[in-house]
């Protein structure tokens, strides 16, 4: 039995928010497309902290990654290096 609340967006309330969102989006980009292209930098900018947001949902935060048991961040943290330097030298 799955006890997690489901997340906002896959409710009817947050599909209809995704329409709304997505309705007002095309509208302001058709009707003000002008002041949309000179604001488009900060806009970019502006989305970054909302991704942030939004992205660390999925998985806990940060204090949600899960560590080999009795291995400290920075053991994790070599270990990953390791690895990486593993697959890197594996494709060349």
């Amino acid at each position: 039995m799955d006890t997690q609340k489901p997340s906002f967006w896959n409710t009817p309330a947050g599909f209809a928010a995704l329409v709304l969102i997505g309705v007002v989006t095309y509208f302001l980009l058709m009707e003000h497309r002008q002041h949309v292209w000179q604001f488009l930098p900060y806009l970019i900018l502006l989305a970054c902290p909302f991704l942030h947001l939004f992205m660390h949902g999925s998985h806990g935060g940060h204090g949600g990654h899960q560590h080999g048991e009795g291995e400290s961040e920075q053991d994790a943290y070599q270990r990953g290096l390791e690895d990486g330097r593993k697959e890197h030298e594996h494709h060349h």
